[in-house]
């Protein structure tokens, strides 16, 4: 199934934030929303919905649990089990709702920078304290750092937040780095929350690995939290799934309140529950995505050689490292400013990434070369 760019005169008229949040003559390439129309029979699915004016409360749907696990078990040779899957309204909360039958307010929270920027947020919002355990990085590959993980679980880190793949890097983590980590989570006392909202978006050279299906011990130190928001496009929806594999994380997952399920929308839930079985649309939509990536290392070598940029093996995030062309503080102020294109600055995702911008590629190519040609135009500028 053949999966395009959205044009740009009709991106403009959508209400999201991706399109309604900057000026009209700024093309906006920061926020992780795709510029593709969503699968015909979900679209077919919330418009019969609507019609019907079947908008109230969420009702039992088990269904949703049914369609992941085969989802799982088919890509990813992973079995769910269904009795541990719950719903909640977005993977933050998920993350949140998750650690406060964990951590109490001053206790520590392990990441691995650069990573996806809420993660900070999570630990902000739970009260706790950052530990950072930076990615090696070799050139623009990046690897987890295992010694300071396991130093960082020594100096009393109650949970890690696992970005399983990696944004921004586009790291797909390796088995024998998920299993290390079980393995001293486990010696540690660690919990380890897995944030796999990536999971669907990985290419053909990386296969990914769910946390819970690597080892007892990942299964009896392990959440993991997900959604089809991402790789179906389904952010405003409003629904993901905390899924446990062990009777100990079952246990701390009924102690979230009851209202952490009825959080999830009708409209999110039933959509993606349509999702999973979406599968030719997403095979459709990652042979885009693999042409994407890898076009836009043809225009940064083109138009901005002295970028660095390492085709990523997961999601539509492309981490970008201009420190060559000498921006200022802050590289996306200058090209906001002098060249009408919005990114993610790279500060975000760690204090050492000041020099860094993360693109959407999730758009056509149309989009992508007029993305770079507006960077090109604010440094010559």
């Amino acid at each position: 199934m053949k999966v395009e760019g959205v044009p740009l005169e009709i991106l403009r008229t959508r209400l999201s934030e991706k399109w309604s949040g900057s000026a009209p003559d700024v093309l906006t390439l920061p926020v992780a929303e795709m510029d593709f129309e969503l699968p015909q029979e979900i679209r077919d699915l919330l418009g019969a919905m609507v019609q019907n004016s079947d908008t109230g409360y969420l009702g039992k749907i088990d269904h949703l649990g049914r369609n992941f696990a085969a989802f799982a078990s088919d890509r990813w040779n992973w079995k769910v089990d269904t009795e541990q899957f719950l719903l909640c309204s977005d993977v933050g909360m998920g993350m949140i709702e998750m650690s406060r039958t964990i951590v109490q307010p001053g206790d520590k929270v392990l990441v691995n920078s650069p990573v996806y920027l809420n993660m900070f947020n999570w630990a902000k919002e739970l009260k706790c304290e950052v530990v950072d355990a930076p990615m090696r990085k070799d050139g623009m590959r990046y690897s987890l750092d295992l010694a300071a993980i396991e130093a960082g679980y020594k100096a009393g880190v109650k949970i890690h937040f696992l970005c399983n793949p990696q944004n921004p890097t586009g790291t797909v983590h390796t088995r024998a780095e998920l299993e290390a980590i079980a393995d001293l989570a486990e010696q540690y006392g660690v919990y380890v929350l897995s944030d796999e909202i990536h999971g669907p978006i990985v290419f053909a050279e990386e296969p990914f690995i769910p946390f819970l299906s690597i080892s007892d011990n990942a299964r009896n130190v392990g959440v993991c939290v997900t959604a089809a928001s991402k790789a179906w496009n389904l952010a405003g929806l409003k629904c993901a799934f905390i899924i446990t594999q062990s009777e100990r994380m079952s246990e701390l997952a009924k102690m979230m309140p009851r209202s952490v399920r009825f959080r999830a929308s009708l409209f999110g839930a039933h959509a993606a529950a349509k999702a999973f079985e979406c599968g030719e649309w997403l095979d459709g939509m990652m042979e885009t995505l693999d042409r994407n990536r890898k076009f836009l290392q043809v225009q940064l070598e083109e138009k901005l050689p002295l970028a660095k940029y390492q085709i990523p093996s997961c999601t539509y995030l492309a981490w970008i490292d201009i420190s060559a062309y000498n921006l200022g503080e802050t590289p996306t102020v200058k090209l906001l400013e002098d060249g009408k294109v919005a990114l993610t600055p790279g500060h975000l995702f760690g204090p050492e990434c000041t020099q860094f911008v993360r693109l959407n590629f999730a758009t056509s190519e149309e989009i992508i070369a007029e993305g770079i040609d507006r960077m090109v135009a604010a440094i010559n500028k």
